[in-house]
């Protein structure tokens, strides 16, 4: 199976259009399985190229036959008597068992900008079993809030691991009790926005507890001994000097084993961030 991370820059292509057509023949072309989608807007014709329409509604309209769980990190009001919305978007093909929205730490920062941010966890019935996939867009500015992030994260790997492995009781019958699989194997990827090496990167890696598999970046599975190919500032040198490793999947090292391929397309130029796909076998 194959999974595909992107931060699609709310479907704007270095060329400054916004296209979610394009957007969308770039990931049909990937032929993912679950596709996890960040910078995806509801409503918001501010943003450069405009983003006014329901680019969920939109991008589910244009990738028909997948199941769609979005969440909103940034929830506004649009001055009209309406909200707008900015956050993350899964795709799956394959069955949905549990849907999990997390809203990330974000601890007082005031000497930068910065905004909500959220993580989308999927629990997907998968062939080899129950995985966890879990897409997240950490903050750009704030290496406080980023930190924080990064520790929320490893706290879910740890938390759900534990729910995965010691379901709670059955006793309860009223459906929202209802006991499905959490699943012991996870993907934790998206736009970490920090680059390959850096501490917050050792840090998702880093062990949790005795009991919980810690994360690793699956490129370093995939790609022993080589350089993580860039997935940021590739075409658009606007935030960065030269380009690099930005956007990763995390596997939970009890996934290692069935992790195929991790590939990285830098010659789209769809978004300022490009796609990132792990097979699984």
């Amino acid at each position: 199976m194959r999974v595909l991370s992107w931060n699609i820059q709310w479907g704007r292509g270095i060329d400054g259009r916004v296209d979610l057509a394009r957007t969308a023949a770039v990931i049909r072309g990937c032929d993912a399985d679950v596709v996890c989608l960040q910078e995806v807007a509801v409503n918001h014709p501010g943003l450069p190229g405009g983003a006014g329409e329901d680019q969920v509604a939109r991008l589910c309209a244009l990738l028909p036959g997948h199941a769609a769980v979005f969440a909103a990190g940034s929830d506004l009001p649009d001055g009209k008597g309406g909200r707008r919305f900015f956050g993350e978007l899964i795709l799956s093909r394959l069955p949905l068992l549990q849907v999990f929205r997390h809203l990330l730490p974000w601890p007082a920062d005031p000497a930068v900008p910065s905004m909500q941010r959220v993580a989308v966890e999927a629990v997907i019935d998968a062939p080899f079993g129950p995985l966890r996939v879990v897409t997240t867009h950490l903050e750009y500015y704030s290496a406080l809030q980023r930190a924080a992030q990064v520790e929320f994260l490893r706290d879910l790997q740890a938390t759900a691991h534990r729910h995965a492995v010691a379901p709670r009781s059955n006793a309860e019958t009223d459906p929202p009790f209802a006991v499905l699989p959490r699943g012991e194997f996870s993907v934790f990827c998206g736009d970490f926005n920090c680059p390959a090496g850096s501490s917050e990167h050792a840090r998702m890696q880093a062990a949790i507890a005795p009991d919980v598999p810690r994360l690793v970046d699956a490129w370093s599975i995939a790609h022993p001994g080589v350089s993580p190919a860039p997935t940021f500032g590739v075409h658009d040198r606007g935030f960065l000097a030269a380009p690099a490793a930005y956007d990763f999947c995390f596997v939970s090292d009890n996934l290692a084993p069935r992790v195929a391929g991790l590939d990285v397309d830098v010659l789209t130029p769809a978004s300022d961030h490009q796609p990132v796909l792990l097979t699984l076998a």
